[in-house]
């Protein structure tokens, strides 16, 4: 399979690393893209976008297809990714401080149910290395439009989860020059506990510190307007939520959302159910499970989110896009714009292309434009 502007098909590359062990690949291929990036050898990979725009919480997405967080948890290849045609791009999770994340082996690959099950916890070199990364990314320089950054926040494992506020205020405090958007991550479930702030008063306390720190930041990081005041810089933010929520917990969230001034919500995280993946090796592990088995429970709450929040809330959908039509069930869900991680995986990043073009083909004119 070849995929349009790039050099390499994508099914030798696969080949070769599917016979790796699963994080060693990952990072084999990071390692790679980080190498490469900027550079002639990026010709391998680089693809030209599918220009359709759509306009959310004030930013102006390329188009509609997206890199979810947790493929590039450290920032080191924003501008590979940006040059695969990507319309935005998340990365992160980043906590506070480094963390080695959970003991290995800690991802699993189910090649039967074009699925992954991780339970990597938030490994990361920290907050100031991450920022450090995202500084010397050159996309914004290379486009007149260029892809969007999404900076995506957690909280330290051994920080109490009493204390998780603290956490996604320093992240916050720190990603907030250098993203278009935040995202705040509330639903791995490979943090201890993490998942329960997704309960009504948690979510409520988090969320209402949050909202009062942005306006803080908002005015700090703002432009002088010429009259003596300031034109502050509001940074829309997002919060991560996961698949195995009822309809009640969906109906509570959004209404939370709304409360407290989000700018939007990304439908959902990993799975902790197995029924999709029952006796297939390694469907047992503990972690996260991703791919296709996701993509009906992330469906349903992107639908019960929309019905929730009505037509203009904006929402990104993710989990388990392994084809174009995947994309497409996603917007016809309700989900305004898409991300893709674990398909990126299984097809390579003519999956990219491939959505966005049957995204922009399958919707009326008047929802494409900006």
């Amino acid at each position: 399979m070849s995929f349009p502007s790039s050099l390499l098909p994508y099914a030798l590359p696969r080949a070769l690393l599917f016979k790796m062990d699963a994080e060693a690949a990952h990072d084999f291929t990071l390692d790679m893209l980080a190498r490469t990036q900027n550079t002639p050898l990026a010709c391998a990979y680089r693809q030209t976008r599918v220009e359709d725009p759509i306009t959310l919480a004030g930013l102006t997405f390329p188009n509609r297809v997206g890199l979810a967080a947790g493929l590039d948890k450290n920032a080191r290849c924003i501008d590979a990714f940006a040059s695969m045609g990507f319309g935005f791009v998340e990365v992160g999770t980043v906590t506070p401080l480094p963390q080695p994340g959970n003991p290995k082996p800690r991802i699993f690959r189910l090649p039967q149910a074009n699925a992954l099950i991780n339970r990597l916890g938030f490994n990361n070199g920290g907050l100031d290395a991450f920022i450090a990364n995202v500084q010397k990314a050159k996309f914004r320089q290379s486009n007149d439009r260029p892809a969007l950054l999404g900076l995506n926040i957690g909280k330290n494992a051994a920080t109490p989860i009493e204390r998780a506020t603290d956490d996604y205020l320093k992240g916050l405090e720190g990603v907030y020059p250098h993203a278009d958007y935040v995202t705040v991550n509330i639903s791995s479930p490979n943090t201890k506990n993490l998942r329960s702030l997704q309960s009504d008063e948690a979510l409520d306390a988090l969320l209402s510190a949050i909202a009062a720190r942005r306006e803080q930041l908002a005015q700090q990081h703002g432009t002088p307007n010429g009259q003596g005041g300031v034109t502050p810089r509001r940074v829309p933010i997002f919060v991560k939520i996961a698949p195995d929520l009822d309809e009640a917990q969906v109906q509570l969230i959004a209404a939370t959302l709304k409360r407290q001034g989000m700018d939007g919500v990304i439908a959902t995280n990993t799975t902790l159910a197995r029924d999709a993946v029952s006796g297939l090796t390694h469907a047992e592990e503990t972690g996260g499970l991703s791919g296709a088995p996701v993509l009906e429970a992330s469906n349903r709450v992107i639908r019960q989110l929309r019905a929730a929040l009505g037509k203009d809330f904006p929402i990104i959908g993710v989990g388990g896009i392994l084809s174009a039509e995947d994309a497409v069930s996603k917007i016809e869900a309700g989900a305004d714009v898409v991300q893709i991680y674990t398909g990126f995986i299984y097809q390579g990043p003519g999956l990219v292309r491939a959505a966005a073009e049957a995204i922009k083909r399958q919707l009326p004119m008047s929802l494409s434009a900006p």
